[in-house]
């Protein structure tokens, strides 16, 4: 039911008025939801009508006495809510703005409508009607309530307002006064500050103002105009069109002269043009400073009638004032019109001087600024950037930067200058004062949405801001980073400034972006080329949470996008052990067990790269700190299964498997792997991958296996290990390319173990023989596994030494090999060191059988040859090719240096080789050697060895020599200290033999407790 169809209470009965004007009533109170301005207002009446409405359906149960005076209350209330619900309909459909401009008249309204609904209720009578005392209780308190009612409008809109009045009443023309004031409105009534959008209300609301004239409500017409005079000054109402006509029209008016000030302009006391003129008592007019302060100083004359003046008056002369500044307002107008052309001179002196004047021009007013615009100086800025002055840069980046200042109409119209921003970014590359001016410049254009994309775009613009975002001038780094994060709002942006190693909105998006940018920043970390110092700043600054995330919980396409980026950032070993600390490996391990989707045949790729840089990472921990180990695969099931997606898999997979192996087994947990792996027949598999045309799966496959052989059971290695695959080993080293492929190779051999009697012929009969000769004669070798190739030339040669096989030994030796490992136990690594020792312990072994006796001289000797000199060890005739004699291979020397090698494993084989000398026999001639070639210091210092084995071998050494009387008087007392901290805190077997050492000195008796 609308309000149209109440019709006046004398045509119907009360009964269906009243029933009528409660539904009135509710319609009311329902529309007054939708209203847009006086919001409270509004809901204050609806609140009153609310309560009305009990009290006229209890009117509609009664008998009326006084038709007549009960009509009138019919006929105010019909009227007063139909007045009501138009009210509330026109504040609900009419222009936002225009609303807010009469919200004073709005409330106005709401409470005459209060006060006539009011009095209607007062109207009736009570006395007459058998009212329920409820009832008549409730009418006197919505009386006596709304009677006392006050509207107004809201505190906050009546400061906007006034602001308003105050605009219009000092004629302020500055476009900043509009824009905040329009933005203030904006923000009152609740619409977007948005560009278009505040256009668009300003048209509507001109609309409103031309209704109001047809109204012929000239009054709020007059008012309104004023008011669009004022916020016509603001970006948003005009298009920068209109305004260029608007000024031009004004300033082709003015001519090219500037005026003389009017005679009434200048204060006579000052003589100056005045600038807040006001006027006194006897009608003369002065500036205010000045009046004031002829007061201050006791007079109370005027200056000049010399009348009386009362000097608690002093009135604005709001005329003048008005004449004043539109006079330098047509002087200022003209004056920056002429300056352009000056601009253009060659004399920088001349140019410096414009900028000053434009700069104090600039700061005074915003209007100054707005001409400035206008007259289109902005391209000759520009121009003026590419000047080699730094002073006259740097004067021009301030101007810009003060035009640009709140101005969409300035920043729009450098962004259409060629190379604008290009010239700007330039000075970021210059001294530290240009730097900052260009960035302040750059942070105030960045606020212009054309604009950002331009700066973003800018060739080094991001490169050169990440740099001085870290500057040491706190307020050009502050600038730079806010820069940089207005430039954030685009992904291409975000990806450059990760590319300049700034990650603070790349690392935001990957942790609360939308899916799609999260995926696309994973996949900007996944290709990156990062350094080490930026990817562990990464994961210190939360990368890997986010990436766990997205692998965990992202779609396939985003898990690859992901796990590539922590490929790449694992490759830092501290970031690995982080990753395998929080959990990463059963999560990749998933993917690489169950995700073979064809749609993204890369990702177990990936997965397995990562699990290598994972594996690899393990082994940066220093093996001396009491911290756990970090440990990357704990499962028995993890280990066989991985292991077993070899077989499975493409061989880019394959080659990630076995690298990730290769790198545990060499890792602290490196004795569990290699078990694990032998126990899952990881030997069988990896011989015949040996045997793949694949380079890299039989690269990978030969490392795993070497290092599976060192120290590895020697029966499952027999087990594996045939002909046909020490031929395959042989053909590897023969034609392979990658150096660490053949050291692996070699060391495969190396690891063989020697007691298999099948091993060395197979050797033989591969070849085997001459390729390790050639690497061990080959002096050239300088790649970066020369070390590795040595050792393991070296270790492969111990098969082709053992002393049951002399005739291969004497080859081995006839080739110059012992030469080689004599110049070794000097320059090789402590391994290659060891092999050397271990095969001259060989060739030694031999030494005595094969050192030939010396012939005896003939009848007539003093006509004879003098007498060969035997070998001092063996006493005879000892060669280096054919008897392998240490002695005559100048290896006693080093061996005895070797004595003092840190590495147990080569001092135990120095000590094994120079023990060769002193076997059955040769004790007292190859203890002289020993002697002479100073060997006793070192081995007395084995005995305080923290390795038992070496204590045990030097003690039984020192037994056999303090058996020659002349070794044991001159050694013996400097072995004792050592012997006798053995018997206290050695262990049972070794206290025996330090005793029985000791009583060969005379230190203790042969019936000590000690034996």
């Amino acid at each position: 039911m609308t309000m149209d169809v109440i019709t006046s209470a004398s045509l119907n009965t009360a009964t269906e008025v009243l029933s009528q004007i409660v539904e009135a009533i509710l319609e009311t109170v329902l529309a007054a939801n939708n209203v847009l301005i006086e919001r409270d207002g509004f809901a204050q009446l609806s609140n009153y009508l609310e309560k009305i409405v009990p009290i006229l359906k209890e009117l509609s149960t009664k008998r009326i006495n006084s038709p007549d005076s009960f009509n009138n209350v019919l006929d105010i209330l019909n009227q007063q809510v139909k007045a009501a619900k138009q009210l509330i309909l026109d504040c609900s459909k009419r222009n936002k703005v225009y609303l807010f401009m009469t919200c004073r008249s709005i409330a106005k309204r709401i409470e005459e409508i209060t006060k006539e609904i009011n009095r209607a209720l007062t109207l009736i009578p009570l006395t007459s009607l058998d009212l329920s005392s409820h009832i008549i209780q409730e009418i006197r308190n919505l009386r006596d309530i709304m009677e006392t009612a006050q509207f107004k409008a809201a505190l906050a809109d009546e400061e906007i307002l006034a602001k308003i009045e105050m605009g219009i009443q000092e004629r302020n023309v500055d476009r900043s006064y509009a824009n905040n004031l329009l933005l203030l409105v904006a923000n009152a009534v609740g619409i977007s500050t948005e560009r278009s959008t505040l256009k668009k209300e300003f048209e509507e609301f001109k609309s409103e103002i031309e209704s109001a004239r047809s109204r012929k409500d000239q009054a709020e017409a007059i008012q309104m105009d004023q008011i669009i005079a004022l916020l016509e000054r603001a970006d948003a109402t005009s298009s920068p069109k209109e305004k260029e006509m608007r000024y031009f029209t004004k300033r082709n008016s003015l001519g090219s002269q500037p005026l003389e000030p009017l005679q009434t302009f200048y204060c006579p006391i000052t003589r100056d043009v005045m600038v807040d003129p006001v006027e006194t008592s006897s009608g003369q007019t002065f500036e205010r400073s000045a009046i004031e302060k002829w007061f201050s100083d006791g007079n109370n004359l005027c200056p000049l009638t010399l009348t009386p003046l009362d000097t608690s008056i002093l009135r604005p002369n709001k005329t003048l004032r008005q004449s004043i500044k539109e006079w330098r307002d047509r002087n200022t107008m003209i004056l920056i019109a002429s300056m352009k052309t000056k601009l253009l001179s060659e004399d920088q002196e001349e140019i410096l001087h414009c900028l000053e004047q434009l700069q104090d021009l600039c700061e005074q007013r915003d209007l100054h600024r707005e001409w400035v615009v206008l007259e289109n100086y902005i391209p000759t800025f520009i121009d003026l950037l590419g000047k080699k002055n730094r002073d006259i840069r740097n004067r021009v980046l301030i101007i810009l930067c003060i035009l640009a200042k709140d101005s969409e109409d300035a920043k729009e119209r450098i962004a259409k200058v060629n190379d604008a921003v290009e010239s700007i970014v330039r000075s970021l590359g210059r001294r530290i004062v240009e730097a900052k001016l260009a960035v302040s410049l750059l942070l105030e254009l960045s606020k212009n949405e054309l604009m950002r994309e331009c700066i973003g775009k800018a060739q080094g613009c991001i490169l050169l801001l990440v740099t001085m975002s870290s500057s040491e001038d706190s307020h050009a780094a502050v600038d730079a980073q806010r820069l940089l994060e207005n430039l954030s709002f685009s992904n291409k942006n975000i990806m450059q400034m990760a590319k300049s190693n700034y990650f603070k909105h790349l690392l935001e998006r990957l942790s609360s972006g939308p899916d799609d940018v999260k995926k696309i920043m994973a996949a900007t970390l996944g290709e990156l080329e990062l350094t080490d110092h930026s990817k562990s700043s990464l994961f210190d600054e939360g990368a890997l949470d986010s990436l766990l995330h997205l692998v965990s919980h992202g779609d396939i396409e985003t898990k690859e996008a992901a796990v590539k980026a922590l490929k790449n950032l694992s490759t830092l070993p501290k970031n690995g052990l982080q990753m395998i600390r929080e959990g990463a490996v059963p999560i990749l391990l998933d993917l690489l067990y169950y995700h073979n989707n064809q749609s993204t045949p890369n990702l177990r790729e990936h997965v397995a790269a990562t699990m290598m840089n994972l594996a690899t990472s393990t082994l940066s921990q220093d093996t001396n700190q009491m911290q756990a180990h970090v440990s990357m695969i704990e499962s028995d099931e993890d280990i066989y299964h991985m292991f077993s997606l070899i077989n499975l898999t493409v061989p880019i997979v394959q080659q990630g498997i076995l690298q990730t192996f290769h790198a545990l087994c060499l890792s602290p947990s490196a004795p569990n792997i290699k078990t694990k792996l032998m126990q899952c027949s990881a030997m069988q598999v990896l011989v015949q991958l040996c045997e793949l045309d694949n380079p890299a799966v039989r690269s990978n496959s030969v490392k795993l296996f070497c290092c599976l052989t060192d120290g590895g059971d020697a029966g499952i290695i027999r087990e594996h290990v045939s002909s046909k695959f020490i031929e395959t080993l042989i053909r590897i080293i023969k034609t392979s390319n990658d150096e660490e492929e053949i050291a692996s190779a070699l060391g495969i051999i190396s690891n063989l173990p020697q007691e298999e009697p099948r091993i060395t012929p197979w050797l033989l009969d591969a070849g085997a023989l001459p390729l390790v000769i050639s690497f061990l004669s080959n002096k050239e070798q300088n790649g970066a596994y020369k070390n590795q190739l040595c050792e393991n030339s070296v270790g492969a040669l111990r098969h082709f030494t053992v002393p049951v096989n002399r005739e291969l030994q004497k080859k081995v030796a006839e080739a110059g090999i012992i030469t080689v490992l004599v110049q070794l136990l000097e320059t090789g690594t402590a391994l290659t060191k060891r092999y050397s020792a271990m095969s001259l312990t060989q060739f030694s072994m031999s030494s005595t059988e094969l050192s030939k006796p010396i012939p005896k001289r003939g009848a007539f000797w003093c006509f004879s040859s003098p007498p060969e000199i035997g070998c001092p060890v063996h006493q005879g005739i000892c060669m280096v090719e054919s008897s392998f004699c240490l002695v005559e291979a100048n290896a006693v020397g080093p061996l005895v240096r070797m004595l003092g090698e840190s590495d147990h494993s080569s001092c135990e084989a120095s000590l094994d080789a120079l023990l060769t000398l002193i076997e059955g026999e040769r004790l007292h001639t190859g203890g002289k050697v020993l002697a002479d070639a100073k060997a006793m210091g070192p081995m007395i210092r084995l005995l305080s060895s923290d390795c038992v084995r070496l204590q045990e071998k030097a003690l039984r050494a020192l037994e056999r020599i303090f058996q020659v009387v002349e070794l044991r008087q001159k050694y013996g007392y400097s072995a004792q200290m050592p012997l006798v901290d053995i018997t206290q805190r050695g262990n049972s077997g070794l206290k025996s033999l330090a005793a029985r050492v000791l009583a060969r000195l005379s230190v203790l008796h042969e019936q000590s407790s000690y034996f």
